[in-house]
């Protein structure tokens, strides 16, 4: 049996739809009966909360390999490691962990958080397959096309740097190979997309798809942290988002390698199909009605 935690969440959702295709036996985590109600059919369910030990057991009952994602909160460490100790006494076997990028190295924001819960796996004997995830093509739309349709810009302070984003959608599908076991036990896999683009290079795309103009406005710093909490964004989480944008912007979020296609055995999400999927999230709401 495989369960798939944050199971509502963009990658959690993405990886329970691959899990489901595949035919294997599983079930989803919710943290309330609302959220499980939206369920696949055919999906069974468990409502359990990180931050509730008690919940775990039932959840964890007849499981032999879960995938373990959590939001980035300041608390992750602590609820993922919940999560790892209710494994080991549940006896499940494989652990498949969604951390991030720059996890191996990088002291800061959520890379570092990411981190701590991955030595806390590894020292548990479970085995465990690790997943870093570069940033998601699905961000764009998240971050960036409230922006666009308002303005025909989106904002940041990223410079020249180079990105080779992923789609959640390959993710997953690397997740559910994952949770199998067999060659990926123990293995710590860097996930980049199949190509690397600055802001402006993107800009340009989401231009061409969205049949509109989009520019990229690189801003300082502290215009763009000032522009976060005038949104309403915590403190801690703007913070935390422009220290992980500093590990980016120093070119460090830029590479491509052939890993992801090897692991897919198919080509990868390029920007360019997903950006055609998506085109009306850009386009003005005068435009799209």
């Amino acid at each position: 049996m495989i369960l798939v935690t944050g199971a509502s969440g963009t990658v959690g959702k993405a990886v329970l739809h691959e899990v489901a295709r595949t035919g294997a036996k599983h079930k989803a985590m919710y943290r309330s009966a609302n959220e499980a109600a939206k369920a696949p059919a055919g999906t069974k369910t468990a409502l359990a909360d990180f931050a509730k030990k008690e919940t775990l057991a039932p959840a964890l009952r007849n499981v032999d390999a879960i995938y373990l994602v959590c939001s980035p909160v300041p608390d992750l460490v602590q609820l993922e490691s919940h999560v790892i100790d209710a494994c080991l006494t549940a006896g499940v076997k494989h652990i498949v962990l969604n951390s991030a990028l720059g996890a191996g190295d990088y002291p800061k924001s959520f890379p570092s958080w990411h981190r701590k819960a991955e030595d806390k796996l590894k020292g548990t004997g479970i085995s465990f397959t690790i997943l870093r995830p570069n940033s998601f093509h699905q961000n764009v739309v998240t971050y960036f096309a409230p922006s666009i349709r308002t303005k025909g810009a989106f904002y940041s302070s990223m410079g020249n740097a180079r990105v080779s984003s992923i789609d959640v959608r390959d993710i997953a599908a690397v997740a559910a190979k994952a949770l199998a076991g067999g060659e990926h036990q123990g293995k710590t896999y860097e996930l980049n997309g199949p190509e690397a683009l600055t802001y402006a290079e993107l800009a340009e795309k989401i231009s061409k798809h969205a049949g509109r103009a989009v520019q990229y406005v690189d801003i300082p710093v502290e215009a763009q942290r000032k522009a976060l909490l005038e949104q309403g964004m915590p403190a801690w989480q703007a913070d935390a988002l422009l220290d992980l944008q500093e590990f980016y912007a120093s070119g460090k979020g830029g590479q491509v390698d052939g890993l992801l296609a090897k692991l897919l055995e198919k080509p990868p999400i390029t920007v360019d199909r997903f950006l055609a999927e998506v085109a009306g999230e850009f386009r003005s709401q005068a435009a799209g009605a």
